[in-house]
């Protein structure tokens, strides 16, 4: 993805002349993502000397204008809760919104991975329905908007989504090729929960070729990036298992393999 320092310089714009506690660390705002995560850390830790209705109403005001980082910002706040009523039904307009009005973005423009995100979202919000947005829950569209940020701008997050889609007889599959092929997608951008989902894959051979060692060594790969994360005790208890079941002679080799590869994935 490509990095943003300008635009979250650009978003901090819309907090201009107001009096913040804080700043925005743009030298480590990476990513579109990054920088809409930033400044919700921010406001969310900072002594800010303007009201929680004054803040939502300059997000407001820069959605109006289209910048997509308010718009995703504000549905992350309706979507939880934090500093709104929790509303699923605005959260989806904001996120249908960016997806609507940026479906032809280049993969790799500024606020390509915001897009690609909120087509995930809003995938999501179709699988299960909003009721409070009389959207009725419609799993061919849901499927169709989350392969697009899977395919259209390589979302790994996606991509991962789509891997695991292929497998479930009620959505997509059971197609373990295809499967595998988007799961490989995400797990060579460095995917935690893809790597682990491609271990698991090429190492029971269910629908495919089995590749025991290349299996191992990408669970081995996923426990050791998912430290930390959320997906951390499933992965690490997936990992362990398949290793310590392992004949000695392939859980060396892919252990080797690992150690070789795995330091290639930059920070996810």
């Amino acid at each position: 993805m490509p990095t943003i320092r300008g635009a979250a310089l650009a978003f901090a714009a819309v907090f201009s002349g107001l009096s913040l506690g804080a700043s925005i660390s743009t030298a480590q705002a990476q990513t579109a993502v990054d920088a809409a995560q930033e400044l919700a850390n921010m406001l969310d830790s900072a002594t800010v000397e303007m009201s929680g209705d004054n803040v939502v109403s300059a997000l407001r005001g820069a959605a109006e204008a289209g910048q997509p980082i308010a718009l995703w910002q504000l549905g992350l706040m309706y979507e939880s809760g934090l500093g709104v009523e929790k509303d699923q039904a605005r959260a989806f307009q904001y996120f249908s919104q960016i997806a609507d009005q940026n479906a032809d973005a280049p993969p790799r423009s500024l606020d390509a991975d915001i897009v690609a995100q909120s087509f995930l979202k809003v995938g999501d919000y179709y699988l299960s329905g909003v009721p409070g947005a009389g959207i009725d829950a419609d799993n061919d569209r849901a499927h169709r908007l989350i392969l697009h940020a899977a395919a259209y701008f390589g979302d790994a997050d996606a991509q991962y989504r789509a891997g695991v889609l292929y497998l479930d007889p009620n959505e997509l599959g059971p197609n373990p090729l295809q499967s595998a092929r988007w799961l490989s997608l995400a797990a060579r951008k460095g995917h935690p929960a893809a790597q682990a989902r491609l271990g698991e894959l090429l190492l029971s051979g269910d629908g495919i070729e089995a590749q025991p060692i290349d299996g191992l060594m990408w669970l081995a790969i996923a426990q050791r990036r998912s430290i930390g994360t959320s997906d951390e005790f499933w992965i690490r208890e997936l990992s362990e298992t398949a290793l310590r079941n392992a004949p000695p002679a392939q859980m060396e080799a892919a252990i080797r393999a690992a150690e070789a590869i795995g330091p290639q994935f930059g920070p996810y």
